[in-house]
């Protein structure tokens, strides 16, 4: 009788553990946001913790590993187990109260990403690495569309025909606003497109569609749009 795979003996160098390919995800959040849109050869200059000790990640990992490559992308959101593990699905919560306003950030500027987009964007560039040795070091992808948090509520609301009146668009940072983020840190990512690595991005409301329609509350209604 044949042995499991993991009991059998390996013959040879395994081609899954030689020449690994590290893809180090980083943040926009390493520029200040006073100048966008920032290309990979601008110079870093974060303004709060976060951005600081993701710009020292960048740092070592090239310092150790120079045939790896940085990926930096924007805010991030996709299929969660619970709405607050994500900057943006945890606006599903104020979408949802309906019946009392509440405020939102309409000053920041973002570019939420979906992260099935950033998942291809690796798997392609890990399949070009294989082709070409060359491909490292820093690399900017971003979703297209420009939103304050504000509008990303909105949207939400939209792509659930759920009304939106009850959001009001904090247009000024209040005092004592937690950590300091940049106005807007836009990515210009033309070396992935150059090469070919590109990936169109999905859509902002179709994606937050895929993302929280399990969390909606009336499921006979859920089912009548999505299936």
């Amino acid at each position: 009788m044949r042995r499991p795979l993991w009991q059998r003996r390996q013959v040879g160098p395994s081609p899954t553990l030689t020449g690994i390919f590290l893809i180090y995800i980083s943040t926009d959040y390493v520029f200040d946001g006073r100048n966008p849109p920032y290309g990979e050869n601008d110079a870093p200059n974060p303004l709060n913790l976060y951005g600081k000790s993701k710009l020292e990640g960048e740092r070592e990992v090239l310092r150790h590993n120079p045939s790896a490559a940085v990926l930096r992308v924007p805010i991030l959101f996709g299929e969660v187990e619970r709405v607050d593990e994500s900057a943006v699905t945890i606006l599903w919560d104020r979408v949802q109260e309906g019946a009392e306003s509440c405020t939102v950030d309409h000053c920041q500027q973002r570019f939420p990403t979906y992260v099935n987009d950033v998942a291809r964007v690796c798997r392609l560039m890990a399949e070009r690495r294989l082709q070409d040795p060359s491909l490292r070091g820093i690399f900017h992808y971003s979703g297209k569309e420009q939103m304050t948090k504000y509008e990303m509520a909105c949207a939400i609301a939209d792509a659930f025909n759920l009304p939106s009146s009850h959001l009001i668009p904090l247009t000024e940072q209040p005092a004592g606003a937690g950590a300091q983020r940049p106005q807007n840190a836009q990515l210009e990512c033309s070396r992935l497109e150059s090469l070919g690595l590109g990936v169109e991005a999905t859509p902002f409301r179709t994606a937050i569609r895929d993302s929280l329609w399990p969390f909606l509350y009336d499921k006979r209604w859920r089912q009548t749009v999505f299936h």
